[in-house]
């Protein structure tokens, strides 16, 4: 198994979160689905591979389009919830960048918001030509660098709540980073033997309950949720107390958040 220390961390910082996910931010998460299943040339009878399936969202809209799913995660209590959600698709566990499955077995794959998870995202890319078959597509999204003001929200509260940042969390080696913006994603796809490379970025409004938005980090979800875990209880007062300023921009009348954000979507074509 090829892993890194950023993977270890990864897979820790998921461990059974996977309701957590679900019930804050799978919605800004799914999307895109639609899209990236478009990109990638989904349609009926389509042999699909969805890496990183989390609770199973791109899985079941393709189910959706009688394609013939295939959906692994690397993290147990996701695959649950996968298999509830998409129970159409061979939902199985398998960790990138190894993927147990022979040279060309499926028609295209998709990783949503999976590259900018995984310590290697070249080596990922080029497992994932391995396994699709020549003139099949790989369609992938990313978070974007600058963050979009959802995302930008979380670093303005915690700068007003004086929130330190540890160096310590694990980075990707400067080696298998990337630019997260069309042209970085776009060069990592072409360096990696991808063909017919396009890119776009997608913007929309996530509209989600104040309480929801709360929940993703502080239940520990992502980057923002092992900040959250590191505060003490004064520190989480601090931070709690500058959420709820700095949300009033974003509340609409009834009370929810409306957040504007955006996603790269890449996909190409495998040679």
């Amino acid at each position: 198994m090829t892993t890194t220390a950023f993977d270890d961390h990864e897979r820790l910082q998921w461990a059974g979160r996977a309701t957590a996910y679900q019930d804050s931010l799978a919605a800004l998460c799914a999307h895109p689905a639609g899209l990236l299943l478009d990109a990638a040339g989904v349609k009926a009878g389509t042999r699909l591979l969805d890496v990183g399936t989390g609770t199973g969202t791109v899985a079941a809209l393709a189910c959706s389009r009688a394609a013939q799913v295939t959906a692994i995660d690397a993290e147990p209590s996701m695959l649950m919830l996968a298999r509830r959600q998409a129970p159409a698709a061979d939902v199985c566990h398998a960790i990138l960048p190894d993927l147990p499955f022979s040279d060309d077995f499926f028609d295209a794959a998709v990783a949503n918001f999976v590259i900018n998870h995984v310590g290697d995202p070249a080596a990922t890319l080029v497992e994932l030509q391995r396994v699709v078959r020549p003139g099949g597509r790989v369609a992938v999204t990313i978070w974007p660098y600058p963050p979009p003001p959802a995302q930008q929200l979380w670093a303005q509260i915690f700068d007003a709540a004086d929130v330190g940042r540890p160096i310590a969390l694990p980075r990707l080696t400067r080696d298998k980073d990337f630019s997260r913006t069309r042209d970085g994603l776009s060069e990592l796809l072409h360096r990696t033997g991808l063909d017919n490379v396009g890119c776009d970025t997608i913007t929309w409004i996530h509209r989600t309950d104040p309480e929801a938005w709360w929940n993703g980090p502080a239940n520990g979800i992502g980057a923002t949720g092992t900040l959250m875990q590191r505060q003490d209880s004064s520190t989480t007062e601090r931070i709690r107390d500058q959420y709820e300023q700095h949300i009033t921009a974003y509340r609409g009348p009834d009370g929810d958040l409306a957040l504007p954000t955006a996603a790269l979507l890449a996909s190409a074509s495998v040679t």
